[in-house]
């Protein structure tokens, strides 16, 4: 390193450790004064379930028994999804639930250094595969009312850490869809049929790779589905999904 690269690093480390002095990290999900930015505190980790196998080979669905390695749920068997593999950090219960929508809804930026290691041990084997990086879009009318995409900003970190190229528009909506909350599961997927396309600018670098979607949470799998067989189409060779959390119950 040289001796302004050592200069310019140590100023950050000073300045850093002042603004901790002034604004000490918090846990996101008690607001419990922690050592780091992006460290949590033991009463709210003792919430968190992290999504451990036996789980499904392909959706990442955990089981409640032990299976073979290579076991497939019985939703993947009935229905191949169009994603090749689905992992998440945790599972969505109420302390995650609390902590995707503060970082969703409540600009709680400060959420992505917890979710980056959690999403990066959860995703290592497809982070390790993958060829690009690519968040689920936002419809214009959407992001002008969130301020921005919480998929987009997750992909884009996670790219830099893990030394990925990222692909902030490779994807598209191709037409604005109601919200999938409350909907039947054939309901969610009619809701996102036909929504979304690839770049036309973009397509030559999705064609023959393997990409990696990324989105908050996993819920009957709907949209990341309709975006896997879209990419597809255009000619990407495998699709691959991470997320921080993952609901496993039926009712959404």
């Amino acid at each position: 390193m040289s001796r302004a690269s050592a200069q310019i690093s140590g100023l950050a480390r000073f300045w850093s450790g002042a603004l901790d002095l002034i604004l000490p990290p918090r846990c996101i999900g008690t607001g419990d004064i922690v050592d780091a930015p992006g460290m949590i505190s033991p009463a709210f980790w003792s919430q968190l379930q992290f999504i451990e196998k036996p789980f499904c080979s392909c959706c990442g669905l955990p089981f409640n028994f032990d299976m073979a390695e290579c076991a497939l749920c019985a939703g993947c068997m009935d229905d191949e999804p169009d994603f090749d593999q689905a992992r998440a950090s945790v599972i969505y219960n109420d302390a995650s639930r609390k902590a995707v929508l503060d970082f969703k809804y409540g600009d709680k930026m400060h959420a992505v250094k917890t979710f980056l290691p959690w999403m990066m041990r959860a995703g290592a084997e497809t982070l390790a595969e993958c060829d690009l990086i690519l968040p689920i879009p936002l419809h214009a009318k959407r992001l002008w009312q969130r301020r921005f995409n919480q998929s987009a900003v997750l992909a884009e970190a996670l790219a830099e850490l893990a030394e990925k190229p990222f692909l902030p528009d490779g994807l598209l909506r191709a037409r604005y869809t109601s919200p999938q909350k409350g909907l039947s599961r054939k309901e969610r997927n009619d809701n996102v049929k036909n929504a979304f396309a690839v770049n036309k600018s973009a397509a030559a670098q999705i064609t023959g790779k393997n990409i990696l979607l990324i989105d908050d949470v996993f819920t009957s799998g709907a949209t990341l589905n309709e975006c896997a067989r879209v990419l597809k189409k255009s000619g990407a060779d495998k699709v691959f999904v991470l997320t921080i959390a993952r609901v496993t119950r039926e009712e959404f």
